[in-house]
């Protein structure tokens, strides 16, 4: 009989990703509920047996542990296969991955592979009755369902930055696995990683953001934006419309068809706020937004704005927070 729930932990070059935390944490809120255990998948090359440990300090008893030159870089074929496979083998009644980019590829194919159901993005969970349900958003953001499973195992991604992570020490036992891939079952290779050396957190991981939106006038605007963001700590995001007018990379894309992010303070400058921008940030717990136009849809989500140019009020909000971090 399905018992316990297992998450998909995510590493990147020998570190654990935030998201993993965030996983753990909430696996082991619901395991504790019911009793339950809660075990983890971790693949990659050799060496990430150690990140166990801390997987461990966030609640998770057991970590399965996959490594082969195959695994790492991340290749869609080679960790599916063997996370279903160990799925299979263990039989969680619930298993977790997260909402980020690697985690929606990797959740949909497992899920195939499984023949079972998977809710994505999901911003809560909770067991109800013995069966997991997942609160996620839906049309663009314009309202939530509520997705109750009965196949099992019940599988959903969640959504990074909303699930708070919280230490809660358990064994984080290492169960070593046979991580072998059929190397005819990868039909795709890494040639190349281009990797940001900019050195700044990844959208779906910042706790700040600053976004900047058509209003900014030019890629020059973002200057501004960038001197907040690094007062702040933060990271600087762009709308579509920016982006498509090359005014910042496509990396820095938030809304629907950009990255979905949750930080805990988000500042919209010059954005007016369509529906698939909001899709991308409505879950950000708090919203600041600085537009010229008081009739400007982004208002409605914002917990505070200013109806101002938006070249006066980022100079001026810089220079009073350089005063309180300084």
């Amino acid at each position: 009989m399905a018992k316990g729930i297992m998450i998909v932990a995510e590493q990147r070059e020998g570190a654990l990703r935030k998201i993993s935390m965030e996983l753990a944490s909430t696996a082991r809120k619901l395991a504790d509920a019911g009793g339950d255990e809660v075990s983890a998948v971790l693949l990659g090359g050799s060496g990430v047996e150690k990140l166990a440990a801390e997987l461990g300090k966030y609640g998770v008893d057991k970590v399965f542990v996959g490594e082969d030159a195959a695994l790492e870089p991340y290749v869609t074929e080679a960790h599916a296969a063997i996370t279903a496979k160990i799925i299979k083998e263990n039989d969680p009644a619930v298993v977790l991955f997260g909402a980020s980019v690697q985690g929606k590829d990797l959740s949909a194919r497992v899920a195939a592979k499984l023949a079972t159901g998977l809710a994505t993005d999901c911003t809560d969970v909770k067991i109800d009755g013995g069966k997991l349900v997942c609160t996620r958003p839906m049309y663009a953001g314009k309202c939530f369902g509520e997705v109750v499973f009965n196949a099992s195992p019940a599988m959903a991604s969640l959504r990074p930055n909303v699930f708070p992570a919280a230490e809660n020490a358990k064994a984080g036992a290492v169960t070593k696995v046979d991580a072998k891939v059929d190397a005819a079952s990868i039909k795709s290779k890494v040639l190349e990683v281009q990797k940001d050396t900019s050195g700044k957190v990844d959208l779906t991981e910042a706790n700040v953001i600053v976004s900047g939106g058509r209003g900014m006038k030019g890629p020059e605007g973002f200057g501004i934006l960038e001197e907040l963001a690094g007062v702040l700590k933060g990271t600087v995001g762009a709308s579509r419309a920016a982006v498509d007018a090359g005014w910042r990379p496509q990396k820095d894309q938030v809304g629907q068809t950009g990255k979905v992010v949750s930080p805990n303070l988000y500042i919209a400058c010059g954005i007016s706020g369509a529906i698939q921008h909001l899709a991308g940030m409505s879950s950000s717990k708090c919203i600041a937004a600085i537009n010229k136009d008081a009739e400007a849809p982004i208002f409605t989500k914002a917990d505070y704005g200013v109806v101002d140019d938006l070249f006066k009020v980022v100079p001026a909000l810089t220079a009073e927070c350089k005063k309180l971090v300084g």
